[in-house]
């Protein structure tokens, strides 16, 4: 655990990079549902024979109910609704030239920069968290940082869907020692691990790109800056949401590997989570989290205009603002965006700070928080400056 309480470091701004593209429920289930019927087609005597369960349709209900996502934003549409694809189609791109994931991140800062009134001399670090990074290395964040001219030093971090929360601490360190500002990205192209062929979970998530700039509080208050009040961290290992993809992955695949994808052992690589476990383990974790949270700051949970949650389940995160408040939260309270970008993984809770924080006055405070695989979670508890 992990834990600050000193409001010495503000957050001046946030920004956002929403793709071109977007997929709805129909849309998407159109496809899935005519792969259910090629693969039933094809498989349909080893069904018949008992050997093979035949895959089931999904429904555009049966998506909005399970999670409350409606649509998602998404780098490439056409490969992930060609039904002999199911998957993003990205063209290869030289190493010279910008990568798609610092592109996307590249936009995100300057949003947040432009709203903030400062230029890359003003930054002094760049720190790139996220759940998937494009490559190894070199880090995403030092391509980030020399595409937008930032001097210092830049560096990757993972932390799954709480990457954001972990990435703020870790600004707020860094400030601490010295820096002046710290710039904070989180870049998803979570459509490239998700299994669009899997009915459990094809759903689930966007890509998108979020920022966030950190500022050493001695600086001049601006008027919509926010005095991070505290931060917490918490980590529990758990394999109920996993993805094993990685650099050893091709000293593991078939050199023939199987033309039916539902047998390939590639496709284990990919995104897969034990949904109800996940539910039972992640609320009390998270809602006690930010309960005591609030109680070391003495911040009563009543006085907390908003929480802005990582945005992966509408109905978990309905059950965690209700263990906090002891009642229903209302829309006002706890903002959704998940449906329209779906989960987007770290950036998810950044999303609806963005989105939902203009109409705060000076001394109201709200709290943003991540959480996902790990188990991983983080609360940021912050207040609009006067």
């Amino acid at each position: 655990m992990s834990e600050t309480s000193e409001a010495n470091v503000r957050v001046v701004s946030t920004g956002l990079f929403t793709p071109p593209h977007s997929i709805s429920n129909e849309e998407l289930v159109t496809a899935f549902n005519a792969y259910v019927d090629l693969f039933n087609t094809k498989n349909a005597a080893y069904i018949e024979a008992g050997l093979r369960e035949p895959l089931q349709k999904s429904s555009a209900e049966f998506i909005e109910k399970a999670s409350g996502i409606k649509s998602r934003y998404v780098m490439d549409k056409a490969g992930i609704l060609d039904v002999h694809r199911m998957a993003p189609r990205f063209e290869p791109r030289p190493d010279e030239k910008l990568s798609l994931l610092a592109e996307m991140a590249v936009h995100a800062a300057r949003d947040a920069m432009r709203a903030a009134d400062l230029k890359a001399d003003d930054i002094d670090g760049v720190i790139c968290a996220a759940s998937n990074m494009q490559r190894g290395y070199p880090a995403m964040a030092v391509e980030i940082q020399d595409a937008l001219g930032v001097k210092g030093y830049g560096f990757d971090m993972n932390v799954a869907c709480a990457s954001a929360a972990f990435g703020i601490e870790t600004g707020l360190g860094l400030i601490r020692t010295g820096a002046r500002r710290i710039l904070m990205v989180n870049p998803e192209i979570c459509t490239a691990h998700l299994n669009f062929r899997n009915r459990d979970c094809h759903f689930i998530f966007g890509d998108v790109a979020t920022a966030v700039i950190l500022e050493n509080g001695s600086e001049p208050a601006r008027n919509d800056s926010w005095d991070i009040l505290g931060t917490r961290l918490e980590t529990r290992f758990s394999n109920n949401i996993r993805n094993n993809f990685g650099f050893m992955n091709h000293c593991e695949r078939e050199t023939e590997a199987p033309a039916d994808p539902q047998t390939d052992p590639f496709t284990d690589k990919l995104f897969v989570q034990e949904g109800r476990k996940v539910f039972k383990e992640v609320v009390p974790m998270v809602s006690e989290l930010i309960a005591s949270h609030l109680v070391d700051l003495i911040i009563p949970p009543e006085d907390v205009k908003r929480f802005w949650l990582h945005q992966a389940n509408l109905a978990m995160n309905e059950f965690i603002v209700r263990k906090v408040l002891g009642r229903d939260a209302t829309r006002e309270e706890a903002p959704v965006i998940l449906d329209e970008y779906a989960n987007t993984s770290s950036a998810g809770s950044i999303i609806a700070f963005h989105k939902h924080s203009n109409d705060f006055e000076p001394g109201d405070i709200g709290v943003i928080c991540g959480f996902g695989a790990g188990y991983s979670a983080g609360s940021v508890v912050v207040r609009k400056a006067g």
